[in-house]
């Protein structure tokens, strides 16, 4: 049987716990918007970089970029996935449908896997489906922290592609939809083959002028294509951070209504019981003037 002090005690404990949420609330609705504010700022720069590798190909008259590798016999492309996850609490199915979406396209794509997680937890649920995880790198906490980050995957990605280690890089992470929630994507970064150069070609030169590169011609290209591949990273880690808080801040909300419907709950049987209580202090009181006054007659 409830009684008066422990739903106070029910109360005090559910009223600290929503200032606890609100709290949680406020901090990942301030992370999203540093997190947009840092994708939105690398737009202009992703299409300068773009129209830069552009006017090379235009002055270079490069039309078609050819592919040099045959795979014959047993050998075989090698797959390297980058998977964005997240370490943190509160984030639902973060992990688990980005895992679930990483099996699903590297299972249509031939060759041999292996995997550069950022996260310990999405690498987990990645061993346990059964893929080789060569690479760990830890879950950037602040945007300062993207660029370290982003710096490290692609100097590994350099490295492996001059050793002639890797023939394919992919991108997965969690994307942040127009109006609320995320999905998960996935993006081809390495090799920069004709499928890249026609993905490009879908941006005009904004002016009538034709570029010009000036300087060195492949020391400006080399610098083009690293900025590429570096904002490319950067973006998407981005976005998979701003899709992060996203599911947290859509679980506080949860937990926040799922308090206040406990609260009103626990206030309306605090007030029952103490109505109750004084009811029956009333009817001793009335029981007893009553008894008293039989006494006197």
């Amino acid at each position: 049987m409830e009684t008066q002090a422990s739903l106070q005690r029910k109360l005090n404990g559910a009223t600290d716990l929503k200032s606890v949420v609100r709290s949680m609330k406020a901090m990942a609705a301030a992370n999203i918007d540093q997190y947009e504010l840092a994708v939105s700022s690398l737009g202009d720069y992703y299409r300068a970089v773009s129209l830069g590798i552009i006017a090379y190909f235009r002055q270079e008259k490069i039309n078609v970029i050819t592919d040099q590798k045959q795979f014959k016999g047993n050998n075989e492309k090698s797959i390297y996935a980058v998977v964005f996850g997240s370490d943190q609490g509160l984030v639902g199915q973060f992990n688990d449908s980005l895992a679930e979406f990483v099996s699903q396209k590297l299972n249509k794509i031939p060759g041999k896997k292996e995997i550069w997680a950022i996260g310990e937890r999405v690498q987990l649920l990645l061993s346990d489906i059964g893929y080789n995880t060569t690479q760990l790198f830890p879950v950037p906490n602040s945007v300062n922290a993207i660029t370290p980050l982003a710096r490290q995957i692609l100097m590994k990605s350099e490295e492996i592609f001059d050793k002639g280690n890797a023939t394919e890089v992919y991108i997965f992470h969690n994307k942040p939809k127009s109006r609320a929630g995320y999905e998960p994507v996935i993006q081809r970064i390495l090799p920069l083959d004709e499928k890249w150069r026609q993905s490009l070609t879908e941006l005009k030169w904004p002016t009538k002028l034709l570029p010009q590169v000036i300087g060195g011609i492949k020391p400006t290209l080399l610098a083009l294509i690293h900025a590429y591949l570096f904002t490319t990273l950067f973006k998407a880690c981005a976005e998979s951070l701003a899709s992060e808080n996203a599911s947290r801040l859509a679980a506080m909300q949860r937990a926040e209504k799922n308090i206040d419907e406990l609260l009103d709950d626990l206030t309306h049987q605090f007030h029952s019981l103490r109505q109750s209580s004084i009811d029956e202090e009333l009817f001793d009181v009335v029981s007893g003037y009553e008894m008293l006054s039989k006494s006197h007659s």
